[in-house]
């Protein structure tokens, strides 16, 4: 990918300088490519983030269900208990 140093010391400064222009080019290419990542990362977090809260909702429901649940069943427990006790 890199110009290697294969010329004569003559011409070693014109391949120095064909060296740091290649190296700026593919420092240039690696920016763009972590720029596009870090947009990725952003979108991915955010998308987490999204569907933590929408799985936090689900938990409330689903805790709120079972305490009513739970009150029904001690309800019931107690009616049939009295039922019990009155025959």
């Amino acid at each position: 990918m890199f110009t290697k140093r294969e010329l004569p010391s003559a011409a070693n400064q014109d391949l120095v300088q064909q060296q740091i222009a290649e190296l700026q080019g593919a420092v240039s290419q690696q920016a763009a490519h972590i720029k596009e990542l870090a947009a990725q990362l952003e979108n991915t977090v955010n998308a987490l983030a999204k569907a933590a809260q929408a799985a936090d909702e689900r938990l409330r429901r689903v805790l709120i269900f079972t305490a009513v649940a739970a009150a029904v069943a001690v309800a019931a427990l107690g009616i049939a208990f009295i039922a019990v006790m009155t025959r």
